[in-house]
């Protein structure tokens, strides 16, 4: 899949139609000489995971540099998801506008560029398996009317928003007697446009005591049918319970609010 902005290319060529014209001869030497565009320094919201839940709206910054020895006049890039640019299910944004390129002070090969553009979970992502890598398509344009594209000049990963609970149980409770300790883990479902139970995952049972500002991992528990979580532990001074859970490959990561216990 290829998008190329037509209209600021028709735009671009007519600016540079005014300055810009060398033979037909000239440009083909010119480009033998010179090579393709090169991108590099491709940053996809500051180089964290975009994490989107049933009705997220975020606005997504993607910077990236491209070098050319002609100087670059124009370029493009966007976010695509897929076997290959040809089958890619997700393109983000949909109708990439260019880039807002700055040519570098000290040296005119260089410009530095800047997108931003907003996602949309309810309108954008229809599906789950949509969670995970996506790459990044870049695209240029040089003084010399030369295109350049490269299907994968970056990555970035787009994933499902999680949340856990927590509960734990009996409250007040005596020194040394079990506290049970329970809770659920869910992630959206962007196509059934819920939250559903993620089963099968490691969570983290930590505790804070009382007066004190860090949580200590007392054990690691897996979510049941449902996302469920369950287990148990003896009391021994008043303090917070609370589950986490790091995050995965598709899932980001989710920290329940801390559920207090008075031991007497």
């Amino acid at each position: 899949m290829r998008i190329r902005p037509a209209v600021a290319a028709v735009s671009l060529a007519t600016a540079l139609s005014a300055s810009v014209v060398p033979a037909a001869t000239a440009h083909a030497a010119d480009r033998a000489a010179s090579g393709p565009t090169v991108f590099s320094d491709v940053v996809v919201n500051g180089g964290k995971d975009i994490v989107l839940g049933l009705t997220t709206k975020k606005t997504v910054t993607l910077t990236w540099t491209a070098t050319d020895p002609d100087g670059v006049a124009a370029s493009w890039a966007y976010l695509w998801h897929g076997p290959n640019t040809d089958d890619a299910d997700g393109v983000l944004p949909h109708y990439p506008p260019a880039g807002t390129c700055t040519v570098s002070a000290t040296d005119p090969a260089v410009s530095t560029c800047t997108l931003s553009f907003t996602v949309d979970a309810a309108r954008d992502l229809h599906h789950n398996g949509l969670a995970g890598t996506w790459k990044v398509l870049a695209e240029a344009q040089d003084t010399t009317d030369d295109w350049t594209d490269a299907d994968v000049a970056g990555t970035a990963q787009i994933k499902r928003y999680a949340k856990v609970t927590v509960n734990a149980s009996p409250e007040p409770v005596k020194k040394g007697r079990t506290v049970t300790v329970t809770g659920k883990l869910t992630r959206a479902d962007w196509a059934g446009g819920t939250y559903k139970g993620y089963q099968g995952r490691s969570v983290k049972l930590q505790f804070r005591k009382k007066g004190s500002t860090t949580y200590t991992t007392l054990k690691t528990v897996t979510t049941g049918s449902g996302g469920t979580l369950r287990t148990t532990t003896k009391a021994k001074t008043d303090g917070y319970f609370r589950y986490v859970f790091a995050g995965s490959a598709t899932t980001g990561p989710a920290t329940a609010a801390g559920d207090f216990v008075d031991v007497r």
